[in-house]
C-alpha cells in the first residue's frame, strides 16, 4: 500500500492540515463513526428506545474529551486492522452555541487542537500540527449526542499491507 499526504501551503506557510491524501493499493478502509469523550465504563447509558431521554456519562472539558476520543480512535483502528499512521481523513465536530470569530478561534477548538498535538507527539509525531497531518474538516455545530459533549471526531483510515 502507498499512502501520501499532500501538504497545503499558503505562500511559504505550511498549514496545519493537508490538502489531500492519496492511497493506492490499500486492502480496505476503516470508517470510524464520530468518537467522543463518553466514559467507556459508563453503566448508566440510556438509549431512546429504553427511556424517553438519551443520556450518557461524558468526561468534563474539551481537552479531556479530545484525549479520550483520540485514545478510543487509536484502540478502534488497531482493533479493526489499521493504525494512527494510516489515518487518511479527520472530521472534527466542535460544539458552539455560536462562533463569532469562526470555529478555529473558539476556546473549545483551541483546547482540542492543543490536545491533538500532545497526543500525537506521544503516539505518532508525523501528525502533529506543525508537520503534515491528514486533511481535517473543522465543523461547528449547535449540539452533539449528549448535552455535555463538546467534541466529536470522525476518522477515515486505510488498512495497509
Amino acid at each position: 500500500m502507498e499512502k501520501k499526504i499532500y501538504p497545503l501551503y499558503y505562500g511559504d506557510t505550511l498549514m496545519p492540515w493537508a490538502k489531500g491524501t492519496v492511497v493506492k493499493e490499500a486492502k480496505g478502509f476503516v470508517f470510524l463513526a464520530g468518537t467522543e469523550g463518553l466514559k467507556p465504563e459508563s453503566r448508566d447509558i440510556k438509549l431512546l428506545h429504553e427511556v424517553d431521554k438519551f443520556s450518557m456519562e461524558v468526561v468534563e472539558g474539551a481537552a479531556a474529551q479530545t484525549r479520550m476520543a483520540l485514545e478510543k480512535i487509536k484502540s478502534r483502528l488497531e482493533e479493526l486492522g489499521s493504525s494512527l499512521d494510516n489515518i487518511a481523513k479527520v472530521i472534527f465536530y466542535v460544539k458552539g452555541p455560536d462562533f463569532p470569530d469562526g470555529v478555529g478561534n473558539s476556546p473549545t477548538w483551541v483546547k482540542a487542537y492543543n490536545t491533538w498535538n500532545e497526543f500525537f507527539k506521544e503516539n505518532y509525531p508525523d501528525f502533529c500540527w506543525d508537520k503534515n497531518p491528514p486533511p481535517v474538516d473543522l465543523i461547528g455545530v449547535a449540539g452533539l449526542g449528549a448535552k455535555e459533549m463538546l467534541i466529536e471526531i470522525a476518522v477515515t483510515a486505510v488498512i495497509g499491507d
